[in-house]
């Protein structure tokens, strides 16, 4: 059965050599007067990338403040810093200039400035919703998670270490600028983190509970196989522009929904990852890859032969003399080419040791938000089954 839905992405997209040149004109065209240039610190700054935004600003008449610092898995204390600055400032306009991590700060920012009768933090508990934020737009740096061209803002909150995400199509990038150009710097493992990132965006709507949108497939399973193919080629040329900018292209396809057309979003690895990286502060690719195979293995029963598609249409395997075989060769498959880019497929292997069970415990609470609720689709995974999947990948 084919899920109904309804697709929505209004960002508009400046891909190529030089787009950040058309940073001001952008800003303008979305009314912004008084921009905040939001940022981590790190390569943003020392590429000179941070300065030249602010420079092609300010010689078209828009006023810019600074606010850098943003870590990987953003944190609730610099959202609640840029707020009282965009409020003080009298910020209209936001610019993220790294990547997804930025991207989601600047998107909690921009729904707590207007929100004068509560805690931003509302909007992760569920105790409110939001109604509007100031706008944004982003120069991307990092092909990963996707929040150029998504309806979701996640962020960890400091004391609780409990990541959450909110979805709204009112926190959507304005625009999004992209210069392939731009990544050739990134490290190895946070090219593979990336990579892995982008996949699990396409992986999690693959697997769902409907079934029949067989365009929708054809389009993950080519957008998984490029991923495949080019990341080991950047990895070895990182400054090859093609496949950089194949690369940076999938990771926005990959979670602007279009990969969920017709279908539902699982999301239960990336759920059971936020415990991951909100307890131990762990790289979310890393984590994800950590995860992924023994999720699987967990949710295979009574879906073997969509696993085994994906085994055949992404992987590229002969099928097995039956499904299950053929689906679990295919799982086997995935988890060697993280391991051929570098990323761990077990959490010793991404710690550096196992987990203790009370750490299990702990996780499985805050993802079942104290058993309230389950996670996942094509599986809906109560606290058991967390558990489960948790001591699974705990295996070395």
């Amino acid at each position: 059965m084919i899920k109904d839905f309804t697709y929505y992405t209004p960002t508009r997209v400046v891909f190529g050599r030089e787009s950040e040149l058309q940073v001001a004109s952008l800003v303008k065209h979305e009314g912004g007067t008084r921009v905040l240039l939001h940022y981590g610190g790190g390569s943003a700054v020392r590429s000179g990338l941070v300065d030249k935004m602010r420079v092609l600003l300010e010689e078209t008449g828009i006023a810019t403040v600074q606010l850098g610092g943003v870590v990987p898995n953003p944190l609730l204390s610099k959202v609640r810093e840029g707020i009282a600055l965009c409020r003080e400032q009298h910020i209209d306009f936001i610019l993220a200039i790294g990547g997804g991590s930025v991207i989601d700060s600047a998107k909690a920012i921009a729904y707590g400035v207007p929100y004068t009768t509560g805690d931003v933090w509302d909007f992760w508990e569920g105790k409110a919703v939001p109604s509007t934020t100031v706008p944004i737009g982003c120069v991307l740096t990092i092909p990963a998670a996707g929040s150029e061209m998504s309806s979701s803002c996640v962020i960890t909150h400091d004391e609780s270490l409990i990541k959450r995400g909110i979805n709204s199509d009112l926190c959507r990038c304005r625009f999004a600028i992209m210069n392939p150009e731009r990544t050739f710097t990134l490290p190895p493992y946070q090219t593979a983190a990336g990579a892995t990132d982008i996949m699990m965006h396409t992986m999690e709507r693959y697997f769902s509970r409907y079934e029949g949108m067989s365009i929708t497939d054809a389009i993950s399973e080519a957008l998984l196989r490029t991923v495949m193919d080019s990341t080991p080629i950047v990895l070895a040329e990182p400054d090859n522009y093609i496949h950089r900018a194949q690369l940076m292209w999938a990771g926005s396809l990959s979670h602007n929904d279009l990969t969920e057309c017709g279908y539902e979003k699982d999301f239960a690895t990336h759920r059971l990852e936020h415990e991951l990286s909100a307890l131990f502060g762990v790289t979310h690719g890393a984590g994800l890859a950590a995860l992924w195979g023994s999720w699987a293995r967990h949710v295979l029963p009574g879906h073997e032969a969509r696993f085994a598609q994906f085994a055949v249409n992404v992987t590229r395997l002969s099928p097995e003399d039956n499904l299950h075989d053929t689906a679990l060769a295919g799982i086997e498959t995935m988890e060697r080419f993280f391991v051929g880019i570098g990323m761990p497929t077990s959490i010793p292997q991404l710690l550096g040791r196992p987990v203790t069970d009370n750490e299990i415990a702990v996780m499985v609470d805050k993802c079942s938000r104290g058993g309230t609720i389950t996670v996942g689709s094509i599986e809906k995974l109560n606290t058991e089954r967390m558990a489960a999947v948790y001591r699974a990948a705990n295996l070395t």
